[in-house]
């Protein structure tokens, strides 16, 4: 079983020790060390570098929200910390300003009282060690309490103050309801005023409790915006509705789809690299664009290419499909691109691409400081040694992939014949999209099989000069 590593704080001394004895007996979790004040829980945790800390909101030297504040500083050195914050006090405001801070993921507040029961606090380290987030259920009715006594909402008022308490994102709200941002971001508004007459029935201050978890909502949107450009489109929205999505593998029949540019070794040395950057980015915009357009998601650039797939990280019935459009809508985008280019005296691409479907596992892969979310499987290989099969122009499918197609998309292809793939077993069944004739592909590390007499050449080697 993996240690999580705890640093314990808190400036009474006796709950330090009655945590650490507590902690001791459970397997799995060692306590790392202990603090007694906001600086030397600061540096301890630099110096350890826990799974989790363990701290007392309230320290020295003001007794203010230390704890908070440490918190916040340990995180923005190493964004991977759970945090359990511990306080006497049952205040919305402490579980709010968690929510507020610069990441939510992660942490949980919790009433001191609870730990008379310690599968409660080893429920929340081993919580926020896995990046989840935990609020006292106490927290939680004191921030609603005014709900309850709130007259006269309507049905998809108490709806929409469900989902705000729930913590969805503006953003995650407007799409359920098929709304803006920004007509959800009014409502809001409006329910909070509405609330208002109903405050004098509840907790004194409900009003600002609620403005205040509203606006931590807001933050949290925004910073999903931010997550959404570093992860891939869709899987941010996942993780924000479930934080434990990416704890594991998730076993997925999907259709990978990639592209290269040929020959751009020889262009990028013959190109000033910063005419090349803009071409690159051009190129970039409009294969995002083609892939996009179908619902796909775009896993990586790596270099001049291009990695996406379909039916991940949410399913598609039509995966197949939506990548074989994708890979057309590709060899247009760049064609406009290249007659562009042309006219201002630039070097064309010459686009290849590989497609092909099966089984991977799809997990967020890496270190605590960076992750990427990854597809493993024979899948992922097949689709490169395709792609590197294609010419400028060209796109090779799977045998799996073309099984699903139907209608024009099935009347473009042409069956290529038997090969064989280096580290593969048996025969590969590939296929030319918009390919005039049936042809062979010959190329580094796979092998037509027997040809009849009579049968076409190969195709040029993927080396030939862009046309």
């Amino acid at each position: 079983m993996e240690q999580i590593g705890v640093l314990l704080a808190d400036d009474n001394l006796i709950v330090r020790a009655g945590v650490r004895a507590l902690l001791a007996r459970v397997p799995g979790v060692s306590v790392v060390g202990v603090a007694a004040d906001r600086d030397e829980l600061v540096r301890l945790a630099r110096e350890h570098r826990p799974r989790v800390v363990v701290t007392d909101i309230r320290m020295p030297p003001t007794f203010s929200d230390e704890g908070i504040e440490a918190a916040r500083e340990i995180r923005l050195h190493a964004p991977g910390t759970g945090v359990v914050l511990l306080s006497q006090y049952d205040e919305p405001e402490y579980g709010i300003s968690l929510l507020a801070g610069a990441d939510a993921g992660g942490c949980a507040y919790l009433l001191k009282e609870r730990l008379a029961d310690p599968e409660i606090l080893v429920r929340a380290i081993r919580e926020v060690a896995a990046g989840a987030a935990l609020l006292d259920p106490r927290i939680v009715a004191a921030v609603l309490s005014p709900v309850r006594d709130a007259a006269d909402l309507t049905d998809d008022q108490e709806r929409l103050l469900r989902e705000v308490a729930e913590g969805r994102s503006i953003r995650a709200i407007a799409d359920g309801q098929g709304d803006t941002p920004a007509a959800v971001n009014a409502a809001i508004d409006a329910l909070l005023l509405r609330l208002a007459h109903g405050a004098s029935a509840g907790r004194a201050g409900a009003l600002r409790q609620l403005r205040m978890l509203h606006a931590a909502i807001v933050r949290r949107d925004e910073q999903g915006e931010a997550l959404s450009r570093l992860l891939p489109g869709g899987l941010a929205e996942k993780l924000r509705e479930d934080a434990s999505a990416g704890q594991s593998a998730e076993r997925l029949t999907v259709t990978v789809l990639m592209s290269d540019i040929r020959g751009y070794t020889t262009i990028a040395e013959r190109t000033d690299p910063i005419v090349l950057a803009g071409l690159l980015d051009a190129h970039r915009r409009e294969m995002n664009a083609a892939i996009l357009a179908e619902e796909g998601t775009v896993l990586q650039y790596a270099g001049d290419a291009v990695i996406a797939v379909f039916g991940a990280p949410y399913p598609q019935d039509d995966h197949q499909t939506r990548a074989t459009r994708a890979a057309t809508a590709m060899q247009a985008r760049q064609r406009a691109l290249n007659a562009h280019w042309r006219q201002e005296g630039l070097t064309p691409f010459g686009l290849g691409i590989g497609i092909s479907t099966g089984e991977v596992a799809a997990a967020l892969l890496g270190s605590e400081a960076r992750r990427e979310y990854t597809l493993v499987g024979d899948t992922m290989n097949l689709a490169a040694r395709l792609q590197a099969f294609a010419h400028a122009g060209q796109t090779v499918l799977s045998e799996p992939t073309v099984t699903a197609l139907r209608g024009p998309l099935a009347a473009a292809l042409a069956p290529l014949p038997p090969m064989t793939v280096k580290g593969r077993a048996g025969s590969v069944h590939a296929y030319l999209l918009d390919a005039p004739a049936v042809v062979p592909v010959a190329t580094v590390g796979m092998r037509p099989a027997p040809a009849p007499v009579g049968q076409r050449p190969p195709l040029r080697s993927r080396r030939a000069a862009v046309a």
